[in-house]
């Protein structure tokens, strides 16, 4: 490939004008709302400390190839037929990787370990073959993160062959090399670490893909609820249930997108450097907000299925668990674009926090009420507060 040819698969970038997501990136992610529904599912069948631990893991990953395509695709352009058949080879990579989910620790552990390990290190030399001599920063930033991906893929495909715990350790440590790898920049001995300013990225754009992978876990969980809800008498506990879960998602969907997501997208457009701030609002902060949703999947399914009965652990564990992760992402993310702590989702993690302590002795369904109750108070005292002109972004809240 000419080097000239090299170049022009990257995005052209155009001042005070953020590229859009195309129609080959939103045909991935149609993948990712199946790979969300196996670890939601997986997790329920397997509601125990090691089961939680091992989907756990599995959502970090599933998570951790997306995120890394879309840093990709923010360099190079999936308009052209190149990067589009790169594109459709991960969405099969996908496929492979999202129907092993369930069986991961089990049969399918190789053929999760193949997939996940052939889509990060071939995404990557793709990335690297197409990026021409004359951009040495680039080409350098590739070159380590290659390092970094080949060096976990050995653990993952040593996991494949393992069992039992050993699969579950080797799979830890290949997905710890990963995690810290963009936190110390990708360093690598001899060519040291890569700077910040040099993770060039479109920063629109970053923050519309993440706010896309947010419906997506939304989506699924709208998707969970309504074949559960089907499937069940409608008496008045499950109608009353179904409701509480479906305005619980709008809530969530309200608490993100009301004004965060569209900060989130100015604030880094703006920013001097927009790679940091896209790796910690977006790269990991942006994991928490996806789990509680997830979380929150499983709990609706628990409480349609059982809605007055006594709530177990697993119930109270989903049940709160889920919208007080959501709310420790959102208020985070929101601190890193805003520069200020948003008081009502800290006031909505206190309430859950203390409502944990009673709900063992509430049933599923008024638990469920509760916590969508607690959520609506959330989007609702948010929006009242940022109409009422509390500061948008950090620089306001500075110069207020």
């Amino acid at each position: 490939m000419a080097d000239n040819e090299r170049g022009a698969l990257f995005r052209k970038s155009v001042a005070n004008q953020h590229s859009r997501v195309t129609y080959a990136e939103l045909l991935f992610d149609l993948v990712f709302v199946f790979a969300v529904t196996q670890i939601s599912h997986t997790l329920l069948g397997r509601f125990t400390p090691l089961g939680a631990i091992q989907t756990t893991l599995l959502f970090l990953s599933v998570w951790w190839v997306w995120v890394y395509t879309s840093w990709i695709t923010n360099w190079l352009n999936p308009e052209l037929t190149p990067v589009r058949v790169l594109l459709f080879l991960l969405m099969l990579g996908g496929l492979v990787l999202s129907t092993s989910i369930p069986k991961a620790f089990e049969s399918r552990g190789l053929w999760f370990a193949i997939a996940y390990a052939a889509m990060q290190v071939g995404r990557t030399v793709f990335l690297l073959v197409s990026t021409p001599p004359d951009r040495t920063l680039a080409r350098m930033n590739a070159v380590r993160i290659l390092v970094w991906l080949l060096m976990s893929a050995m653990f993952w495909i040593a996991g494949g062959f393992a069992e039992g715990h050993w699969r579950l350790a080797l799979w830890a440590l290949a997905l710890a090399i990963e995690y810290v790898s963009p936190a110390v920049r990708f360093w690598i001995p001899k060519y040291g670490a890569s700077s910040v300013a040099d993770w060039v990225v479109e920063g629109g754009h970053m923050a519309e893909r993440c706010a896309g992978f947010i419906i997506i876990a939304l989506g699924e969980s709208i998707v969970v609820t309504g074949a559960t809800f089907a499937d069940l008498a409608w008496t008045t506990e499950t109608v009353v249930a179904f409701v509480s879960a479906f305005i619980c998602s709008l809530a969530m969907w309200w608490i993100y997108f009301h004004k965060g997501a569209e900060a989130g997208s100015e604030q880094i457009s703006r920013s001097s450097e927009p790679g940091r701030l896209a790796r910690l609002a977006y790269t990991y902060l942006h994991m928490p907000i996806v789990a509680g949703i997830i979380l929150s999947a499983v709990a609706d399914e628990l409480v349609l299925t059982h809605p007055a009965d006594h709530s177990d652990l697993k119930t109270v564990l989903s049940a709160i668990g889920g919208p007080f992760l959501f709310l420790i992402g959102t208020i985070l993310f929101k601190h890193t674009i805003r520069g200020w702590l948003q008081l009502s989702h800290g006031v909505g993690i206190v309430v859950l926090a203390i409502l944990a302590w009673f709900a063992s002795d509430l049933s599923p369904l008024m638990l469920s009420l509760l916590t969508t109750a607690i959520m609506i108070m959330v989007a609702a005292w948010e929006s009242i507060s940022l109409s009422s002109g509390e500061p948008q972004s950090q620089s306001e809240a500075t110069s207020a």
